[in-house]
């Protein structure tokens, strides 16, 4: 019995970009558990702003390690339920660990250097060329990773895991798959790097910021205020304490993906053509 792999054909001559196949195609149950994960984790990332002032969750440190055990759970039921939908085949796995392990590699490189972190501008570039579906499931996994790297396992790594899977699935929903190449695309990939860095930063913010208790009080979360006070709180704490942070990231995934993301792109997309993940397998019949 002999195996082969259809891949698509390249007519010659042609000038139109090849479309761009897909590692990890969502179906109705993989976005059904996404969408959970993601409103979960948008409550418990904005509860401060969320509930009224009256409410009992300024005891919510109390519970939080369960929140985050809960969010850990729905985020591997999101990996299991695309894979099982997907067929996430063999060659993707290993692509999911190589690019998971290189991530998690590179986070060390800056970590408590003003923000450098060069592991943001793979997660853009893999997330363009593999999709939201594998981008998703590559942030998390490379956070875990990382997380487990570097020794950096806590209450926080959830948080972390789900922020940067949202990081990696949107490279994978920007426009232009499969048409959109050159300086272009490194445009909007270096604008999104940038913006999306911000974004990761005010996101993991608020993980934090509603335990800091009175350690800061000026710019510390308080369960008795009004939403709008809260609000102008925290943006003093975003600006006090992190911005020249999510700053250094931006400005490192922006140089990164402009001098590096051609080469990268290039490098993905022969690898996802070579693995043909979408191509369907078919098998001879035996002879004799």
């Amino acid at each position: 019995m002999k195996g082969r792999s259809a891949h698509p054909a390249h007519q010659a001559g042609s000038t139109r970009p090849t479309p761009q196949a897909r590692a990890v195609r969502l179906g109705p149950r993989s976005l059904a558990a996404l969408a959970l994960v993601s409103a979960v984790g948008v409550a418990a990332f904005g509860w401060p702003f969320l509930t009224p002032p009256t409410s009992q969750l300024s005891a919510h440190a109390q519970d939080a390690p369960w929140l985050f055990s809960a969010l850990l759970v729905l985020l591997v039921a999101v990996v299991a339920a695309t894979i099982s939908e997907s067929g996430l085949g063999p060659k993707a796995v290993a692509m999911l660990g190589v690019l998971a392990a290189t991530g998690a590699a590179l986070r060390p490189i800056g970590a408590g250097t003003a923000g450098l972190e060069p592991m943001f501008f793979l997660m853009v570039l893999s997330g363009r060329v593999l999709g939201p579906g594998f981008g998703f499931v590559l942030g998390g996994v490379t956070m875990f990773a990382s997380a487990l790297l570097t020794g950096g396992v806590g209450p926080w790594m959830p948080f972390q895991m789900l922020a940067m899977g949202w990081f990696t699935m949107g490279a994978g929903l920007l426009p232009g798959q499969d048409r959109l190449r050159g300086r272009a695309e490194l445009l909007m990939l270096a604008v999104y790097g940038f913006l999306a860095a911000f974004v990761y930063g005010t996101i993991m913010n608020l993980a934090g910021w509603p335990f800091m208790g009175a350690l800061a009080s000026n710019v510390a979360f308080d369960p008795e205020a009004a939403v709008p006070a809260n609000l102008a709180r925290f943006v003093a704490y975003c600006l006090a304490t992190s911005l020249g942070w999510d700053l250094g990231r931006a400005l490192v995934t922006v140089v990164l993906t402009v001098t590096l993301g051609p080469v990268i792109l290039r490098a993905l997309r022969r690898a996802t053509r070579r693995a043909a993940f979408e191509a369907p397998v078919t098998f001879d019949a035996p002879t004799g």
